[in-house]
């Protein structure tokens, strides 16, 4: 099975509990805006790692759809208000929320899908399952919100600091991307009726994917071309982006190249992108992420290994290796 098959195989239904969940919406132009990057489309990893957790775990895919779905209305929240703060005005090459319906109802917008993410977890019941795990998902669900702000309010942070540490960005970016990854992965497993082991297992296997994921995109933005990303090469260079490719560059380099690299991240400028990428060359940064990104992947899937030998689990082996392979 590819991994697109793998990503298709649930898309449908999860879209169908995303629409049921949104279609009590209104006024028109409120529901209009919260559907509007779900039907721009995303590659539905989050979704897919619920449910085949639950899978792998011995459970029924029907039992973690709800939460799915619910995982998928928080990314894309979290995706609408980011545009905003960014002033990002594109995504999934589309205008942004804000772009088309304004700045208040694109807020709105994001608030909808973090409400209704909640009592579509609530919903899972009517799908019999038992109540404990239920009130389970829905912690691990709350829990990742409250980490993806911290980790927007980390990151923001950083943008007047010269000096990150590697530690505190992996933090960051733990709790403003793999929270919810781990987050989708655990409250599958808890869903599927996985056991304690089981359960945590899957949550580390989540949280380290996730953070591969993350240090990949800082990888692809210097090493991959314009059409794949979807966006110019070395745009979080141009945005004075503290990656793990400029932490690692900033505790490594020379005093005279650390100034330059500084220089060009306080003028956010495309001009010096080039010159930026050179000085990672020098370092070792791009190779070092890349690194980092197929240890985590490793731990991963050696973390899988605990589990029964399914086809979830050899779905959930593929979806690890997909996230260093992908080119965007």
């Amino acid at each position: 099975m590819e991994v697109t098959e793998i990503l298709e195989k649930y898309s449908e239904k999860v879209q169908q509990e995303i629409n049921t969940a949104l279609s009590t919406v209104e006024p028109e132009e409120l529901q209009e805006s919260s559907l509007h990057l779900v039907k721009a489309g995303g590659k539905m990893i989050r979704p897919s790692l619920a449910i085949l957790s639950a899978e792998a775990v011995g459970g029924q895919a029907q039992h973690a759809l709800k939460v799915a779905a619910a995982v998928e209305l928080i990314h894309t929240f979290s995706l609408i208000h980011d545009d905003i703060m960014d002033q990002d005005e594109k995504r999934r090459g589309q205008p942004s929320v804000h772009m088309i319906w304004g700045e208040s109802m694109a807020i709105l917008a994001g608030d909808t899908l973090f409400s209704k993410a909640f009592e579509t977890v609530l919903w899972t019941e009517t799908d019999g399952v038992d109540s404990q795990l239920v009130v389970g998902a829905l912690q691990t669900v709350v829990d990742s919100c409250v980490k993806i702000c911290e980790g927007q309010a980390l990151d923001m942070g950083f943008a007047d600091r010269l000096a990150v540490s590697e530690e505190e960005y992996l933090h960051m970016i733990y709790k403003k991307t793999a929270a919810l990854i781990a987050a989708a992965t655990r409250s599958g497993a808890i869903l599927g009726g996985g056991s304690k082991e089981q359960v945590e297992a899957l949550t580390e296997y989540g949280k380290l994917i996730g953070l591969a994921f993350q240090i990949q995109d800082d990888y692809l933005d210097v090493i991959s071309d314009e059409d794949n990303l979807g966006k110019p090469v070395g745009s979080d260079i141009a945005e004075g982006k503290r990656t793990l490719l400029v932490v690692h560059t900033l505790e490594a380099a020379n005093p005279e190249d650390r100034e330059e690299l500084i220089r060009i991240l306080r003028e956010e400028s495309d001009q010096n992108v080039p010159r930026a990428i050179e000085i990672f060359e020098e370092y070792g940064s791009i190779d070092y992420a890349h690194d980092i990104a197929r240890d985590n992947v490793k731990q991963a899937k050696e973390l899988l290994l605990t589990l029964e030998d399914t086809p979830a689990r050899q779905a959930l082996m593929m979806l690890a290796d997909f996230v260093l392979e992908r080119s965007h």
